[in-house]
C-alpha cells in the first residue's frame, strides 16, 4: 500500500531537519510543499530527498494542500496523510491516522486534539476559536466532529479522485469535509497528542477564523441553497406579513399610513422575495452543474 506523507512549508527550515529524518524511518514516500518560503525550506526539503512541490510566491495553506492532493493523485498513493512541519504532531500518530483507511473503516480520518486530556495542551484561546468554528462546520455536514480545523488527515485514494479543492487560505479544512460529506464519505476522528512549544502557529486568529466562517458560508450556500436562503426567506417574509396586516389596520383606523410600519414591512417583504428569488435560482444552477458533470 502506497502511502504519501504531504507537508505544507512556509519558511519551515528549522523544523525539516528534525521531521523529515523521522517520518523517512517509516518508509512512507514525503512531498514537502514550499509555498513561497522565503528561507531555506525548499533547498533543505531537497536535501533530505523528499519530493518538493515549489509555489514561486506564498499562495497560502489551501493552496499548499491543493498541491499536495495534485501529487498525490499524481503517484497513485493509497493513502495521504496531510502533517503540519511546524513540529506541533507526533510521528508516532500516524500509525492511528491512517489504520481506520486501512481497514475500510473511514474515507477521511482527523486527528483530533479533543478526543482525550491532550485538549489541555491546547492554548485557550485556540481552544475557543477552533470550538466555535467546529460548531459552524458541524451544522453543513453529516458528522458531528470535535476538531474540524485539525490539519493531521488521513485521506484515501477515492477521496483524492473525487474531490476538486478551490480553497487558497484556511478555509480549505472546511471546504474539504463539506464537499466531502455531500459526497458521502465517511469523516472518523482519533485521538492524538498536540505538541506547543512556544507560538508554533504561523496563523493569525482573527484572519484564520474569519477565512473559515466565510468558507463555511460560502460552500454551505452552494450544496444547500434552498435551505441557506429559503429559511431566512420564509422568515422575512412571515415577518414582512405581520408588519403589513398592521401597516393597514392603521390605515383603516386612522386614515392614513404609518411610515414605521410601511418601511419594516415593505423592507421586510422585498428581502424575503430576494432571498426566495436567489434560493430557486442557485438550486436551479447548482442542479444543472451536477447533472452535467454526472
Amino acid at each position: 500500500m502506497e502511502i504519501l506523507i504531504g507537508l505544507p512549508a512556509y519558511n519551515e527550515a528549522k523544523n525539516l531537519p528534525k521531521i523529515i529524518p523521522e517520518l523517512q524511518r517509516l518508509s512512507y514516500k514525503i512531498a514537502i510543499c514550499n509555498d513561497g518560503s522565503t528561507d531555506a525550506t525548499g533547498e533543505i526539503a531537497e536535501k533530505y530527498g523528499a519530493i518538493v512541490i515549489n509555489h514561486s510566491k506564498n499562495l497560502g495553506y489551501g493552496s499548499s494542500i491543493k498541491s499536495i492532493f495534485k501529487k498525490a493523485r499524481e503517484l497513485k498513493v493509497d493513502i495521504l496523510v496531510t502533517f503540519d512541519a511546524d513540529g506541533q504532531h507526533r510521528i508516532e500518530d500516524i500509525a492511528n491516522v491512517i489504520q481506520p483507511i486501512i481497514d475500510k473503516q473511514s474515507d477521511i480520518v482527523i486527528g483530533s486534539r479533543f478526543l482525550d486530556d491532550s485538549e489541555k495542551n491546547v492554548p485557550k484561546y485556540r481552544r475557543a476559536g477552533i470550538r466555535v468554528i467546529t460548531k459552524i462546520t458541524n451544522i453543513s455536514i453529516k458528522e458531528k466532529l470535535t476538531d474540524s480545523q485539525s490539519g493531521f488527515r488521513a485521506y484515501s485514494k477515492s477521496v483524492l479522485e473525487e474531490l476538486n479543492l478551490d480553497e487558497l487560505g484556511m478555509g480549505v479544512s472546511t471546504e474539504i469535509l463539506i464537499k466531502s460529506s455531500s459526497k458521502n464519505f465517511k469523516i472518523l476522528e482519533v485521538p492524538i497528542k498536540i505538541l506547543y512549544q512556544g507560538n508554533t502557529s504561523t496563523h493569525n486568529p482573527i484572519t484564520h477564523g474569519t477565512s473559515v466562517i466565510l468558507s463555511t458560508i460560502k460552500y454551505t450556500s452552494l450544496q444547500r441553497p434552498l435551505t441557506f436562503y429559503g429559511i431566512p426567506s420564509v422568515i422575512f417574509l412571515i415577518i414582512g406579513s405581520i408588519f403589513s396586516f398592521y401597516s393597514i389596520q392603521y390605515y383603516v383606523e386612522v386614515g392614513r399610513l404609518n411610515t414605521n410600519l410601511t418601511i419594516i414591512s415593505a423592507g421586510t417583504v422585498l428581502i424575503g422575495i430576494v432571498l426566495m428569488i436567489t434560493a430557486i435560482l442557485l438550486f436551479s444552477l447548482v442542479s444543472i452543474i451536477r447533472e452535467g458533470k454526472n
